[in-house]
């Protein structure tokens, strides 16, 4: 038996005591060392339901093999591993061009699988990757939103010297003003609308002038103010409303470059001149989704983007720490999920960390 969090309903998730997951011959067991709670699980979790229940939902987390299934390589037992989350079928057109996270028909650890939200997971070996020993559990249980982050800036070509616009400040969008100023990008503009979120992205080294506040300041103003009204080379829109996409579009540069990040509240409406504008000043569109894995080592210096993530981490040149604002056991993670739905606390990434 193990100890889970268990979504038997919407709005029914209980801290329960369950069976210890069965493991096929191509899974091993992962004792849950970190997991962090993903702004997904909270309409997962208390609105929309999973797409199975019951379910153990959680799909940011990193442990240590304690157990492998019969055909595994008996060298994994005892390694510490980041998980990659999706389970791809292997069998459509994008799994067959390596494309995994566009895969057609695949499962997902977390919200079609049981998750991280436990003290035991069975996971596939092929979704696991080996950690460095200088990479500790909480930052690899960021892998999954650090790798979605660096997937979004890698779709989109940057030159050093452009402007670059990342709207809404939540854990996608630190992360990617985080990686972003590690690749030496200086010219970055952020947009939020909470002073903690102010204050995290100076921690990360963004200047406070290059920081606009959508509540107290007009953000067509702000970004015309700082790129002689030309507009922004390239705009990472990571809210997800109809307004925000409008104004990625409308204060991007002639020739300019729009990442379209955010997972969407509600239908999303273009108003004429906003199309004409796409139009008009040959804008280039981009959405972006998940990440990029491989399932093998990285070959001829090519990097999927989780490989990327991890010799960032290796090296200590991104600090994702910096954006751990909680830290429950698996017994009072209740408390990071009610701060999460209730926003009765000003957090960025909650995490949940065995003993």
């Amino acid at each position: 038996m193990m100890k889970a969090w268990v979504l038997h309903g919407i709005g029914d998730f209980r801290f329960e005591e369950v069976g210890e997951p069965h493991l096929a011959e191509d899974e091993v067991l992962v004792s849950v060392k970190a997991a962090g709670i993903c702004g997904s699980d909270i309409p997962r979790i208390y609105e929309n339901g999973a797409h199975r229940m019951p379910l153990v939902p959680g799909h940011e987390f990193a442990g240590e093999v304690v157990k492998t299934g019969s055909q595994v390589d008996g060298q994994w037992l005892g390694s510490r591993v980041g998980v990659f989350p999706l389970i791809p079928c292997r069998t459509c057109r994008p799994c067959q061009d390596g494309a995994y996270e566009m895969c057609r028909n695949y499962s997902y650890l977390g919200s079609r699988k049981d998750g991280g939200f436990a003290e035991y997971v069975a996971v596939p070996t092929w979704n696991l990757l080996r950690l460095p020993e200088q990479v500790s559990f909480e930052e690899a249980a960021m892998l999954e939103p650090m790798a979605v982050a660096v997937h979004a800036m890698r779709r989109v070509e940057i030159a050093p010297n452009d402007t670059v616009v990342v709207a809404g400040l939540g854990t996608i969008g630190q992360l990617l003003t985080m990686f972003l100023l590690e690749r030496g990008i200086q010219n970055i503009l952020v947009i939020g609308n909470k002073e903690f979120q102010k204050q995290t992205a100076q921690r990360l080294g963004v200047c406070g002038a290059r920081y606009c506040d959508s509540r107290s300041e007009d953000v067509r103003d702000f970004i015309m103010r700082h790129t002689d009204a030309y507009g922004a080379d390239v705009f990472f829109e990571c809210v997800g409303k109809n307004q925000t996409v409008s104004q990625a579009i409308d204060l991007a540069a002639p020739a300019g470059k729009i990442c379209l990040v955010g997972n969407p509240y509600s239908g999303m409406n273009l108003e004429q001149n906003t199309y004409w504008k796409i139009l008009r000043h040959q804008l280039r569109v981009t959405g972006t989704w998940n990440s990029s894995f491989s399932g093998t080592e990285p070959d001829n210096g090519a990097l999927d983007d989780w490989q990327y993530v991890i010799q960032k981490l290796a090296s200590k040149r991104v600090a994702p720490k910096k954006l751990i604002t909680h830290t429950f056991s698996i017994e009072e993670l209740w408390q990071g999920f009610q701060i999460m739905r209730d926003k009765t606390q000003d957090y960025i990434k909650i995490m949940m960390t065995a003993e």
